[in-house]
């Protein structure tokens, strides 16, 4: 009788131990939310694109929507007339991505948190939409402090060629 008490009293505690951890996606998504504001600063391609002129000053908006539950990312650039929409979110025990590209497609990406927290990479999952124009492949959000982030984000152009951005951001608000 004594060892059933211990053995349910064991169970309880360890249920009750996984309800209160925060899980990786969690944790990935509260570190998205501390971006929340208005950032800008210049965007550097690899290899460099015509259309994205080095040290061009984008401007970026990360905000918290639908009570907590979403994050929409929106990035402009003067040398650009698209602005791609990228929205993040938690579906069961993943942090996802869905970006809404000016190519006309819609990539999906899983998320998941750096061992010391600081950043959250996305990978490929799948893509919706048309590939003609390639795809937006890779992303990885870095928090500096409270202040400055990066991003990099990879593009699949046709026939596999990858094109890498990044961003060195710093908080207008």
């Amino acid at each position: 009788m004594k060892l059933l008490r211990f053995l349910v009293i064991a169970v309880l505690l360890s249920v009750a131990t996984l309800a209160f951890a925060q899980s990786d996606a969690q944790k990935s998504f509260d570190a998205l939310k501390s971006l929340a504001g208005s950032w800008e600063g210049p965007m550097t391609t690899d290899p460099p694109q015509p259309e994205v002129k080095a040290g061009t000053i984008n401007k970026v908006t990360l905000r918290v929507t639908s009570m907590g539950n979403a994050i929409i990312h929106e990035m402009k650039s003067p040398d650009r007339p698209d602005d791609p929409i990228t929205m993040l979110y938690i579906d069961g025990d993943r942090v996802m991505l869905t970006h809404y590209c000016d190519a006309g497609n819609r990539p999906r990406m899983t998320g998941k948190i750096s061992p010391d927290g600081k950043s959250v990479e996305f990978t490929f999952l799948d893509v919706a939409g048309p590939l003609n124009h390639g795809h937006m492949d890779h992303a990885v959000f870095t928090v500096i402090d409270a202040n400055h982030h990066t991003e990099d984000w990879t593009y699949m152009m046709p026939g596999d060629k990858p094109v890498r951005a990044h961003a060195e951001l710093q908080r207008t608000k």
